[in-house]
């Protein structure tokens, strides 16, 4: 299973050498290193610690758990079986030359937040007719309830924050890398805001 941590650059275009083209997003995924590998043994579960970025100032926990490795500004953990690789261990640095052209990944990472949105936006409503009477009600959510309980009910799709959630995008593939500017571009639109951190994993 191959997985890296990278920043999210901006989208752009790559060219096909039959002239077709395909619109890619830009990551950069400088070096991460293994920060620690936890073990079923030692921690209840296997996973992989990896440290990505860096930062001048860490609390002293941190420091002590980074060792001599660097500072970093992120730690991910990657829980399961299928990200302990044996050959992993402490202090392995992981870059762009993991992956190669034609590889399907999955894309984590935060959501663009969109703010208060009503539930036309948020849900896809359909709102009121546009006429007989709904001159002011044309996009409210409508009925919410019954008489009994007489509250509302968890759950329902109402107006509120848009956005901002965790959000992943399947099925993606790798066209290009640089392996010296440490870029990877990846087909489509990835979710998150220019400078957002991502999670890129393997589909295999």
């Amino acid at each position: 299973m191959k997985f890296i941590i990278g920043k999210k650059l901006g989208m752009s275009q790559f060219f096909r050498e039959d002239g077709a083209v395909v619109p890619m997003t830009v990551v950069e995924v400088t070096p991460n290193v293994v920060v620690q590998v936890k073990t079923v043994e030692n921690d209840g579960y296997e996973a992989v610690q990896l440290g990505f970025g860096s930062k001048k100032n860490n609390t002293k926990a941190l420091k002590k758990h980074f060792k001599d490795l660097g500072s970093f500004a992120l730690l991910k953990e990657f829980k399961g079986s299928k990200f302990a690789d044996k050959d992993l261990a402490v202090g392995d640095k992981i870059d762009a030359s993991l992956f190669e052209i034609g590889d399907k990944v999955k894309v984590t990472g935060l959501a663009k937040g969109k703010g208060f949105a009503g539930a036309v936006k948020r849900h896809g409503f359909h709102g009121m007719p546009a006429s007989h009477g709904h001159r002011s009600v044309q996009r409210h959510v409508g009925s919410i309830g019954q008489r009994f309980p007489q509250h509302t009910l968890k759950g329902l799709r109402m107006a509120g924050r848009m956005g901002g959630g965790k959000s992943t995008a399947r099925g993606l593939q790798i066209v290009h890398i640089d392996q010296e500017n440490n870029l990877i571009c990846i087909k489509g639109a990835l979710p998150g805001n220019i400078g957002g951190v991502l999670e890129i994993i393997s589909s295999k």
